[in-house]
């Protein structure tokens, strides 16, 4: 389960942004944050506010990841050769999670992580129970056998709203995903614009 407590939809408010490109956030028809002081006029951000709220943005789009998790990817996009935004990106996007949601297996990255953690996904034949697992380029995720018929499954490859990227291979009859390769920032499908180089300068003050 993700450890959000709180509606998912409260990020989209306190952000003002569609971050997941639902068409149920409440931000499709109150662009103002929650709260009784939510329509007051937003002050000019700082640019550490900036910063802040690119990180927020970012990790809060693979399910609220915690802190300490989301700093550890940091840390190693930033010892990895080449660009650390890119890496960052590549990390984040070969979470287990985050494929079985790209894949259109389920409807929601929160819903991904639950489904991983209660025992339904196999990476190459292999049961993974682990959200933040690392999948490597080639490595086949597939739905278990006693899965395929679930109800958010049936509904999630359904869905118009988003198409899956290139960069991971789909047989939805099957209900079989072969991670090709890991991505750059704009091989990825984000609903808003994401601004990892501001996640670095907040990392790296």
């Amino acid at each position: 389960m993700s450890k959000r407590q709180s509606s998912k939809y409260k990020l989209d408010r306190r952000l003002g942004e569609n971050v997941w490109g639902r068409p149920k956030s409440p931000v499709n028809k109150r662009e103002y944050g929650p709260g009784q002081h939510g329509q007051r006029r937003k002050g000019k951000l700082s640019d550490y506010g900036v910063q802040l709220r690119a990180k927020q943005k970012l990790k809060g789009y693979y399910g609220d990841i915690s802190e300490k998790q989301f700093r550890k990817t940091y840390d190693e996009a930033s010892r990895r050769k080449g660009d650390t935004n890119e890496n960052l990106i590549a990390l984040l996007e070969s979470r287990l999670d985050a494929i079985v949601y790209r894949a259109k297996f389920v409807p929601t990255i929160f819903a991904a992580r639950q489904f991983v953690n209660h025992g339904h996904i196999k990476v190459n034949g292999r049961r993974v129970n682990i959200g933040s697992y690392r999948v490597r380029a080639g490595d086949v995720i597939e739905v278990r056998e006693k899965s395929k018929q679930l109800a958010i499954v049936l509904e999630a490859t359904q869905l118009a709203e988003r198409d899956v990227p290139d960069y991971i291979e789909v047989d939805h009859n099957k209900m079989v995903a072969t991670f090709v390769r890991a991505p750059g920032l704009t091989d990825v499908p984000y609903p808003v614009q994401m601004e990892p180089n501001l996640v670095v300068e907040y990392y790296s003050r």
